[in-house]
């Protein structure tokens, strides 16, 4: 690594020949259980009702095993620029690439889980140096979560969401970036509301594809549309979330399996991808085997299954995950997909983020949309973080 200014320094993402080698053969000696007892034919959502398919494992497992490139992977990240700083005693990976305008403003996107880096490599130039003329221009910095990826692993508890937005602070002024805008979607998107709610005199504003509303409001007044989104929000966390409760309560557990078993951590990410993207059988009609590939292996390789879950340790408190007191005041821009797993009616929304200068309902997508529709995703991030902007003007 080469030693850049303000203790930031250049970093190369090598995995071993040994540890991909090490990989296949975990794969090859994979012991699968037996088909699920609830079998449809495709294409048919039913198809997933008690979890990963067999047959569409195995179909994966093989790919991955025989044609998956991770070196391809290694060599976009090194295209954009790939960096290491200290905050607060660890080590936090970064993606960080400048663009050439003169007017672009600085960007801090923050992924969540079963998320990383991954989601947003493919947007980045787009976002650094546009093609549509008129389209605004980022200093694009993507860090990887503590825990996540090739930041370190705290061996301390406290790295919430709340600690993560003030290294984020931290981060940007290493970069010489003492104000800047965000944009983050499931953890990021907490991350994201404190970093506008506690840092307004560094955050310019903020976009978000989740908005979370503070606890205890009344469904009176909402349209059919609203309280459909409310309604279905509740029952996700009431019965569509054991793994967010397994991963607060017990991360340690389930972290054995994620970091021994590939087919384990593989089986337990691509559920979620397929749960929670705009799809009708299968999360590869929208996003394509590699880039689900290069988020799971990017989990394997640097052993972080146990380390990612417990942000949820950390941070999850039930439905609402953020201080009930908080308040966003700096210009906001929320959107909304239509089969992410949280949907916040914009009447409730109004009682955290105090300025929404651009509320959106997007055509399609779900919770991965930088993956699902990156094109439109794309748009509308420079066309809310445009509205914010021109609310300082």
């Amino acid at each position: 690594m080469n030693r850049l200014n303000r203790d930031v320094q250049a970093y190369e993402a090598r995995a071993t020949d040994a540890d991909l080698d090490d990989l296949r053969a975990r794969l090859a000696a994979a012991r699968l259980p037996e088909a699920e007892t609830l079998q449809h034919a495709a294409p048919d959502p039913r198809r997933w009702d008690q979890g990963v398919p067999l047959a569409d494992l195995v179909d994966l497992v093989n790919y991955w095993r025989t044609e998956y490139d991770w070196r391809s992977f290694e060599a976009r990240l090194d295209r954009i620029g790939q960096f290491r700083t200290v905050i607060e005693g660890l080590g936090i990976h970064f993606l960080h690439r400048r663009s050439a305008r003169a007017d672009a403003t600085p960007l801090i996107l923050t992924h969540g889980w079963p998320g990383s880096i991954a989601e947003f490599i493919d947007i980045v130039d787009e976002l650094a140096d546009p093609k549509e003329p008129g389209a605004p221009a980022f200093h694009v910095v993507v860090p990887s979560l503590p825990g996540f990826g090739y930041s370190d692993k705290p061996t301390t508890t406290g790295w919430g969401a709340g600690k993560i937005a003030a290294a984020w602070v931290e981060l940007m002024e290493k970069l010489g970036y003492d104000k800047f805008v965000a944009h983050g979607g499931d953890w990021g998107g907490v991350i994201t509301t404190v970093l506008g709610g506690r840092f307004p005199a560094q955050v310019l504003g903020i976009h978000s594809t989740l908005a979370q509303a503070p606890p205890g409001l009344t469904m009176d007044g909402l349209t059919v549309e609203e309280r459909k989104w409310a309604e279905d929000t509740r029952d996700f966390w009431l019965y569509r979330a054991a793994y967010a409760k397994q991963q607060a309560t017990r991360p340690q557990t389930i972290g054995y399996s994620l970091v021994d078993s590939p087919v384990g951590l593989m089986a337990w990410i691509l559920d979620k991808f397929a749960e929670w993207t705009d799809t009708e059988d299968s999360p590869f009609e929208t996003i394509s085997r590699d880039r689900i590939l290069d988020d799971v292996t990017l989990y394997w390789l640097t052993r972080t299954g146990a380390s990612a879950a417990r942000i949820y340790y950390e941070s999850h408190g039930g439905v609402n995950t953020l201080d009930p007191e908080l308040r966003v005041d700096v210009p906001s821009a929320i959107t909304i997909y239509p089969r992410d797993i949280e949907k916040c009616p914009r009447p409730w929304a109004e009682q955290r983020y105090r300025q929404i200068v651009r509320w959106r309902t997007a055509e399609r997508g779900g919770h991965f949309p930088s993956l699902e529709v990156p094109e439109s995703f794309v748009k509308d991030l420079q066309e809310g973080l445009a509205a914010v902007l021109a609310a300082h003007r």
